[in-house]
């Protein structure tokens, strides 16, 4: 007998950080679930590997949302209070300052440029985006009540939680990450503005504002702004109460910011505020660690553009997000033109597979088992997500279809067409690939095309035919593609 979606949904299990093991998913209430994700920091543009972690959390939302849970997910922008490392300035003040524009400014650029990006390699929006700055009402509220606990104290005009004595009166700090709080003060370094703490690892609700600062704003400690962790406490509980399902983000974040969050929300509720905390590693490039001081690097657009010194070509966002999905988010992925290559000629594999089957003769019976080859892609999934074993079991799934084709399998026209829906369901609605080629390819050409107009400007220009270099540069302009004379060629963008 084939197994139905409720089947599928009391089977699934996922792996949490704060336990250590794979437990199975009950959610705090029947068929339905909270769940929260650390957003970016607005400052810049976004990350890669920030876009593996978002692109593996909307796979998760695709897939609890496929099983029947009502999803509430919640996704925040950091607009304020994101300190620069060992330092009393916050990221976007700081960007602001150095480009002389509003701060709001910063944030309105990254965040349309966060959108689409995760629109281009297709995201599903979150239920909500809140922003930090949306509430600082929210979270004075909260420094008031740690405050009036005993939990934090003020110095200054700034108000640090108090570690030490949550610790020994509430419960044990670093429990998400296996820390002990003796080993933490041990090993703390003196930095800015410690001096003024009790203790080196108490952090901050509220800080107050130095003269310099552009963002700030009244509180009853004077003119200031809200601390980094605090932000994630109040949004994800305002939005999905004192205890939620699922909490996730990068592994980067699981200390200090995530066992923040925990104190925090605790020392707020007398309640863990979280029930399974769940965390993506990292991307690398080339077998070494992502890192612009290195030169190590490179942004999603320059990927589908092909505008940088890292690849031979540009590539499809569906190829990128492929190329993703070929390792579970608990591993680390290591990106290389090799990797995206085989992402590449993986996808048009399943892609050509997909598109064979409305073709496929019809036979009188079926000689493969499909309801066992569903089965598998569910009982994937249903292993933490496991999205590397389903895109195998659709390799399967590709290689039968060929075989049908060929006249080596047979299939009858009802499974025919549940061949095609389990291949739309899994594909397109959960692993939420695109169903057909699309700027990746179109890109290519483009650059093609765009290098030979490029070449003919050139050339005009050697001849001092200066009418028609310009007519080109021009008419591109006028068609949204900007060319930039550099000491290295001419390079070309999309406006």
């Amino acid at each position: 007998m084939a197994k139905t979606l409720d089947d599928y949904r009391q089977e699934l299990k996922i792996y949490n950080s704060l336990t250590g093991k794979k437990e199975t998913f009950e959610p705090l209430v029947p068929g339905h679930v909270g769940m929260y994700v650390c957003g970016p920091t607005v400052y810049s543009h976004v990350h890669l590997g920030n876009v593996r972690t978002f692109v593996s959390f909307d796979v998760i939302y695709r897939y609890l949302k496929h099983l029947g849970f009502k999803v509430r997910y919640v996704r925040n922008i950091t607009d304020a209070g994101h300190l620069e490392d060992n330092s009393d300035e916050d990221k976007i003040s700081k960007k602001a300052r150095l480009e002389k524009i509003e701060p709001m400014e910063i944030v309105q650029k990254y965040t349309v440029d966060f959108h689409r990006i995760l629109d281009k390699i297709n995201n599903l929006p979150p239920s909500i985006e809140p922003t930090a700055t949306g509430h600082i009402i929210e979270q004075i509220e909260a420094t008031k009540e740690i405050l009036n606990k005993g939990l934090a104290y003020e110095v200054n005009g700034s108000i640090y939680f108090d570690v030490i004595k949550y610790n020994k009166e509430v419960d044990r700090y670093g429990k998400l990450s296996g820390r002990k709080i003796e080993e933490l003060i041990a090993n703390t370094r003196e930095l800015e503005g410690q001096d003024e703490k009790r203790n080196p690892q108490d952090f901050a609700l509220w800080k107050k504002a130095k003269p310099q600062h552009i963002m700030r704003w009244p509180s009853p400690w004077g003119e200031g702004f809200p601390g980094w962790h605090l932000e994630c406490t109040v949004m994800s509980t305002k939005y999905l109460g004192e205890q939620f399902d699922i909490h996730g983000g990068g592994m980067d974040l699981k200390f200090p910011h995530h066992e923040c969050e925990i104190a925090q929300g605790k020392a707020l509720s007398g309640k863990d505020p979280v029930r399974y905390w769940m965390h993506a590693n990292m991307l690398t490039m080339n077998g070494k660690k992502m890192s612009k001081s290195t030169g190590n690097t490179i942004l999603p657009a320059e990927i589908f553009s092909g505008d940088n010194d890292k690849l031979s070509k540009p590539y499809d966002p569906a190829t990128v997000r492929f190329f993703f999905l070929m390792a579970q988010y608990r591993n680390v992925l290591d990106l290389s033109e090799e990797a995206l290559q085989a992402a590449e000629k993986g996808l048009k594999r399943l892609w050509d597979a997909y598109n064979k089957i409305d073709a496929l003769p019809e036979s009188k019976e079926t000689d493969w088992n499909l309801n066992a080859w569903r089965d598998s892609l569910y009982e994937a999934m249903n292993d933490d997500f496991n999205t590397p074993v389903a895109v195998a079991r659709l390799f399967e799934g590709a290689k039968t279809v060929n075989q049908i084709a060929q006249g080596q399998k047979h299939i009858t026209a009802a499974d025919k067409k549940r061949l095609k829906d389990i291949f739309d369901t899994f594909m397109f609605e959960i692993l939420g690939l695109p169903r057909e080629q699309g700027e990746g390819a179109c890109t290519q050409n483009l650059d093609h095309v765009l290098r030979i107009l490029i070449d003919l400007r050139n050339q005009a220009r050697k001849n001092k035919n200066w009418e028609l270099a310009d007519r080109i540069r021009d008419e591109l302009a006028a068609m949204g593609i900007r060319l930039k004379d550099g000491k290295d060629g001419t390079t070309w963008e999309i406006v």
